[in-house]
């Protein structure tokens, strides 16, 4: 089952947010659509993307300012972060 972390939740709204604001609707239908195929893609085989230094967590790029952060656990896929690439990495948190 795939679990959405209030952060990932926070995350991906702040980055449809951002794509209304400054691009077209067409960007935003397509993040959705990225997103929507890579949960697809993480429920079928969920050790598909590359690891991390974090325990049982992988990552993903979605576009290339955004990539997903995902835990693996005995019974669910848990989605961390939708983190923006720009952003420095000092701050990034899981």
């Amino acid at each position: 089952m795939i679990v959405w972390s209030p952060q990932a939740k926070r995350d991906y709204w702040q980055n449809i947010d951002y794509l209304e604001l400054k691009w077209s609707i067409q960007d935003v239908l397509n993040f959705i659509e990225k997103v929507d195929y890579t949960i697809q893609l993480i429920a079928k085989n969920n050790t598909l993307f590359t690891t991390t230094n974090y325990k049982s967590v992988h990552k993903v790029v979605i576009t290339k300012q955004i990539t997903l952060y995902y835990r693996i656990t005995s019974t669910n896929i848990e989605l961390l972060r939708f983190w923006n690439n720009y952003q420095d990495l000092e701050n990034f948190k899981l």
